[in-house]
């Protein structure tokens, strides 16, 4: 079992001269993610007034503060000593609010469903992951939906997001050489992580079928459809089903 120090305990250091880390493990795992998300979701809804944006990683979050702005609150807090850097202040806050959500739980997790076309064009590596890992397409398939997938993290690309929960069964490397161009909503596998490329970008992920939804619509808000803490499930349809569907988000 993993362990998980309390909230008050957690380290917290300076990333250049306007950002601060609160790291709360090593180690990708759910218990630590789930102090990543109680720390990002009460600054997602009650910000401070001196920070600028809260970046939730596999084990940390980021906090990026406007250095004015948090000195102009330092002479707010009078019991502040002048000689403190902005760092300090800033990590001295944080610290504090910690300490008040040691018993606060992150807010329950949304389910997303997100329906994908095995095979064919849109997934011309699905036959590779079944015949490295002795199973049948449709194995693949049926694996590939039976499990629930956690959003650890976005990165890599707009909207993409670095899910956990992949069975081993289906694991596959990457393969040897990157594709230049891969179309966006395609479903990869690169060793035990599975994804949805959520632009056209290059990648070297094994594919294995497509999505017809949008992951990333810039002219929304938020623009991505995925966010760190969800639950996100594959299930299956057909090619008729895809193209309905693709007319459909047009």
């Amino acid at each position: 079992m993993t362990y998980s120090p309390p909230l008050a305990e957690i380290p917290i250091t300076p990333l250049g001269d306007s950002a601060l880390i609160v790291k709360f493990g090593d180690s990708i795992q759910r218990e630590t993610h789930q102090q990543v998300r109680q720390l990002a979701d009460h600054l997602d809804r009650h910000p401070f007034p001196w920070m600028i944006e809260a970046v939730p990683a596999f084990t940390s979050v980021t906090i990026y503060y406007d250095v004015m702005k948090l000195l102009e609150e330092a002479g707010v807090l009078g019991d502040r000593s002048p000689a403190e850097n902005p760092f300090q202040l800033a990590a001295a806050l944080v610290s504090e609010l910690l300490h008040t959500l040691q018993d606060v739980k992150a807010s329950p997790a949304r389910i997303i469903e997100i329906p994908v076309c095995y095979g064919g064009d849109w997934g011309p590596d699905l036959e590779t992951v079944a015949a490295h890992n002795g199973l049948t397409p449709q194995e693949v398939i049926h694996i590939h939906t039976s499990a629930d997938y956690l959003v650890y993290m976005l990165g890599f690309a707009p909207g993409f997001a670095y899910l956990g929960g992949m069975s081993e069964r289906i694991a596959t490397p990457r393969r040897e050489t990157p594709r230049l161009s891969i179309p966006a909503g395609t479903v990869g596998i690169a060793g035990d992580q599975t994804g949805v490329y959520p632009i056209d970008t290059p990648g070297g992920w094994q594919l294995i079928g497509k999505t017809p939804i949008e992951l990333f619509k810039p002219q929304q808000m938020p623009p991505t459809l995925l966010q760190a803490g969800d639950i996100v499930r594959f299930y299956s349809i057909s090619r008729e089903q895809f193209e309905v569907w693709e007319e459909l988000e047009r």
